[in-house]
């Protein structure tokens, strides 16, 4: 997988370090991005340190004028992005009356239209070079099939992510694959102490989906490399 670059937001912490700390070990090129350009590079300096080929991007998901702008620069220096990882997200709490209308709007800002700008950036490269990976961080809160627990703006939103998912899935074109990845309760400053699950292997699954070959599941929901009911 050396030939590739990828680009993971929400970069600086959790999964989204650990996902770039694989992807980088298996050969890539990893553009770190996050809204807080002090934090990303300090992520960016620590697995550098250890050799990997990383950088950061300062980037905030929920502007479109900027990842737009991002693609545009990264272009003008010859750099194709193969790899896409939609991983920024913010978990706001509340119920579905009783929460603040911006508690929803930043939810949908950034876990579903986030997620959306990214692939508008960066899908269309991947379909002019016949390859490409796109991976959006949802979770078990986003599915139906499990009753749409869990904080209202959080969930309403990753599943407006999931129709992105399939939508984008629906566009992507010969040898581009796009999918959800449900990695459950991970250990992170957003899941807490008591989460059952090892960040590294939440990114396992991750970068599994990264991985899957041409002939790959597409458009789909994933939880520990199995596709599951939206």
């Amino acid at each position: 997988m050396d030939r590739h670059t990828a680009i993971v937001t929400g970069a600086n912490r959790g999964i989204g370090r650990a996902v770039s700390r694989q992807l980088a070990r298996l050969g890539m090129q990893v553009l770190m991005a996050s809204r807080d350009r002090v934090a990303g590079e300090a992520a960016a300096a620590e697995l550098s340190g250890d050799g990997l080929r990383v950088s950061a991007i300062e980037l905030d998901v929920a502007d479109a004028d900027a990842v737009a702008a991002c693609a545009s620069a990264l272009s003008a220096r010859g750099i194709d992005v193969d790899v896409l990882v939609n991983n920024a997200g913010v978990f706001p709490n509340g119920d579905v009356l009783s929460a603040s209308p911006t508690a929803f709007v930043e939810a949908l800002n950034v876990n579903a239209l986030g997620a959306l700008w990214c692939a508008r950036a960066w899908l269309p490269g991947m379909r002019a070079r016949g390859y490409g990976r796109i991976v959006n961080l949802s979770t078990g809160y986003s599915a139906f099939s499990r009753g749409l627990d869990g904080p209202a703006p959080y969930s309403i939103s990753k599943a407006a992510l999931n129709a992105v998912t399939v939508k984008l899935a629906q566009v992507a074109g010969p040898g581009v694959l796009v999918n959800a990845v449900d990695p459950g309760w991970v250990r992170t400053r957003m899941g807490g102490a008591d989460a059952p699950i090892d960040v590294e292997d939440a990114a396992a699954d991750v970068v599994a989906a990264v991985c899957l070959p041409d002939e790959g599941v597409r458009g789909r929901l994933l939880r520990h490399g199995e596709a599951v009911d939206w």
